[in-house]
């Protein structure tokens, strides 16, 4: 009985730990951009030749450094908030409580960091917000190398960019041309709608299901990354060359740089299909981590 209550008390607390990190990872987040991006603006900034481009970086900066000094969300936009689980080998706790544990997180961070809560109930006809920013979009990986430890990242998705997104399904006979085609031509219809610069995710494989995953997971890598296949390595760097020719600009006043970085992800598909999914995130891409210990076990 003693061993059944401590192992209980174990578990009680490991939730308690998940709500408290996802709750302070999502007031975190929202307070700022990821210290790459940021990075990445500074550079263009110093390199744009357009005045008003230039002018218009200056102002997006100042909002950002505004945002981390008062504590304050560097968007109106909150976001819905997306929770990137990695769970390492040995760690034992039921999905449904992690899951619960996460929405309260997402509830406590929302509440907490006064940040606005844009989640409707249902998608089509009473369209009623919760109230409370939740539920979050979870999911779910595991790890080997995370032994009884759990990454938890908190990613606040904006809809100004993530109403550009797309996802098609090529036929094979397109190959590279045209999924190049497709990724430009999403970008060239989203035009100033997404707030660039922007950052472009593109997932190629698996099903649709699957290569949307891809693209909002690829934007999980840091600016200036690439893909550690070559060739998607190097597609990578045309496709940024390309979007940046394209005189979009910061805001869509115009200039020499639209998007910071392109980063692809990949999955085995069916010898059939060539799905592509495209995840466009505006200038305040935002994210946070943290890995907890799990010794609930």
């Amino acid at each position: 009985m003693e061993a059944f209550l401590k192992l209980e008390k174990m578990k009680q607390n490991i939730e308690k730990e998940i709500t408290e990190v996802v709750a302070d990872l999502c007031i975190q987040s929202n307070y700022g951009v990821r210290e790459d991006v940021f990075e990445a603006l500074l550079k263009i900034q110093k390199e744009e030749k357009e005045e008003l481009a230039r002018k218009t970086l200056s102002r997006i900066i100042e909002n950002i450094e505004i945002a981390q000094r008062e504590k304050i969300p560097v968007c109106q936009d909150t976001g819905i908030t997306e929770v990137f689980l990695e769970i390492g080998k040995g760690v034992k706790i039921e999905g449904n409580i992690l899951r619960e544990a996460v929405n309260k997180g997402v509830i406590d961070g929302y509440r907490e960091g006064y940040l606005r809560k844009s989640i409707v109930d249902d998608p089509l006809f009473l369209r009623k917000n919760t109230g409370t920013n939740a539920p979050a979009l979870i999911h779910f990986h595991f790890s080997n190398s995370l032994k009884e430890k759990i990454k938890i990242t908190v990613f606040p998705k904006g809809f100004g960019s993530e109403n550009m997104s797309r996802a098609v399904m090529l036929s094979p006979g397109e190959g590279e041309e045209g999924v190049r085609k497709f990724i430009l031509n999403a970008v060239k219809k989203a035009g100033a709608n997404p707030c660039p610069p922007i950052i472009v995710g593109v997932g190629i494989g698996g099903t649709m299901q699957t290569c949307t995953e891809l693209a909002k997971k690829a934007l999980l890598r840091s600016i200036g990354s690439r893909n550690a296949n070559p060739q998607y390595a190097k597609l990578e760097e045309n496709l940024l060359n390309e979007i940046n020719k394209l005189g979009i600009g910061p805001q869509g006043f115009g200039g020499s740089h639209t998007c910071l970085g392109v980063n692809i992800e990949y999955f085995p598909t069916h010898i059939a299909g060539l799905p592509v999914g495209v995840n466009i995130s505006c200038y305040a891409l935002r994210q946070a981590s943290k890995i907890i210990q799990n010794n609930s076990g």
